[in-house]
């Protein structure tokens, strides 16, 4: 039988997870303390151990998992165990999902949120969920049930994330002694602090000089891993367990509305909007990235809005931002439709958007955004530790303070990291501030 040397030296949070037994263990920090390998590393050393183990590393989104916790995984995790064939991947087929599996039987299956039939309809020892604020707690609850193979002498759900507000439901959660929470600081991480000096590493200068930098409550998450809200938030009202939505087919009737807030250093960002019957505006599609031309961004819509036969669906209209005459011409020229400029009234614009997070007298908001929405992640915008996409923006958006006020805020919002923001702002405007446009479809098909 293969053999391979595992060296991993755990500390402060890290240490107590590989020792905690508790039902429940989420590990929460801020940004870069080695939550996910310590987690990973876990379920790692179990089923190197114990035979016939069988685990579960989870994330929502199974192409978040793919690339970067199963990358984590093979490159920092199990990297001596792969090389000498103690653990191979199978890529999976329609009747087993994808696994790694190990000489001596035990297997870690892996997989997203959004393809767990197959996965929890089996039974496990542990299970992973990373980067935990995605889920609800449905899903954590459903996921417990499956805690029951009996080969480990305890059955465990293991959670990491980055902090959110104090009331997201994993806070809430550990508040209530049903889960069991651990601190990660960024001094446990050996690559960003040498213990031994005392002192951080030049990886760790550099990383924390850039956490530094934030602002507000991105700081206070990041770089400290305090669970704390936003203050002077803009939109107190938003609620990723009501507003953010799994997707769905989009019915064809539907009326569909672009916005655009154009950008080439600062981010570029393009939506699409579905409006039902009962006029609730979906986000359907985002792309949210820098660096690029106004004419490559305009391949990459026709690439996702064209369907199976060639054919695709015009807008009712592409709201944009006038001030970008240009852009908005070369928009118009490559995409071969035109388009109407935004009502940039700001504080009617927010109190247009502020209406629609309101839930309504059949309990649903007007205003919705697919899990899913989100086409890309700018690699630019997460070295820079930027929210990409309007679910991020939205809990870091506050009002812009003016000292020696009354209320200390002014009625502005602070004018940063609002790309998506924008651009939602635009078509609640266009569909609120007026009456209802005339409909004109222009190529494409109806």
């Amino acid at each position: 039988m293969s053999t391979a040397t595992v060296t991993f030296q755990p500390r402060g949070a890290a240490a107590e997870l590989l020792r905690c037994k508790d039902p429940e263990c989420l590990i929460s920090g801020a940004t870069g303390t080695g939550k996910s390998v310590a987690a990973l590393m876990k379920v790692h050393l179990a089923c190197l151990m114990t035979p016939k183990v069988r685990a579960l590393l989870l994330r929502r989104w199974h192409t978040d998992l793919t690339s970067s916790t199963l990358v984590t995984f093979k490159e920092k995790v199990a990297r001596e165990a792969i090389d000498a064939g103690m653990v191979h991947f199978y890529g999976g087929s329609s009747q087993e999902p994808a696994a790694f599996r190990y000489q001596n039987g035990s297997t870690i299956l892996v997989g997203g949120l959004d393809r767990s039939s197959k996965l929890l309809s089996t039974e496990f020892d542990l299970v992973f969920v990373d980067e935990a604020i995605e889920t609800t707690a449905e899903q954590l609850d459903t996921i417990i049930t499956r805690l029951r193979n009996g080969v480990l002498s305890y059955q465990q759900l293991l959670l990491a994330t980055n902090p959110g507000p104090p009331t997201h439901q994993l806070k809430v959660r550990a508040d209530a002694g049903r889960c069991r929470m651990l601190y990660s600081k960024h001094e446990d991480n050996p690559r960003l602090y040498d213990a031994d000096a005392g002192e951080w590493t030049e990886d760790g200068k550099a990383y924390i000089a850039r956490l530094e930098s934030l602002p507000g409550v991105a700081y206070q998450r990041r770089r400290w891993g305090r669970w704390v809200a936003a203050e002077g938030q803009v939109y107190e009202n938003w609620d990723p367990e009501v507003h953010v939505v799994d997707p769905f087919p989009v019915p064809d009737d539907w009326q569909r509305w672009w916005s655009i807030d154009f950008g080439f250093t600062a981010a570029f960002c393009w939506q699409d909007w579905a409006e039902d019957h009962d006029g609730r505006l979906y986000l359907v599609r985002e792309i949210v990235r820098t660096q690029r031309l106004v004419e490559d961004h305009v391949k990459e819509i026709k690439r996702i809005t064209t369907n199976k036969q060639g054919e695709w669906m015009a807008p009712t209209a592409v709201i944009v931002d006038p001030a970008a005459a240009e852009d908005r011409a070369t928009f118009e020229k490559h995409m071969g439709i035109g388009t109407v400029a935004a009502n940039k009234a700001k504080t009617a614009g927010i109190q247009a958007f502020q209406s629609r997070l309101e839930k309504k007298a059949d309990g649903k908001p007007r205003l919705m955004v697919f899990r899913n929405a989100l086409k890309y992640r700018d690699h630019a915008m997460v070295d820079a530790m930027k929210p990409i996409g309007l679910a991020e923006e939205i809990p870091g958006y506050v009002w812009a303070s003016k000292p020696g006020s009354s209320t200390d805020l002014k009625e502005e919002p602070v004018k940063e990291n609002d790309h998506s923001l924008d651009a939602a702002r635009y078509v609640c405007a266009h569909r609120d501030m007026k009456g209802p446009p005339s409909i004109r479809w222009i190529g494409g098909r109806r």
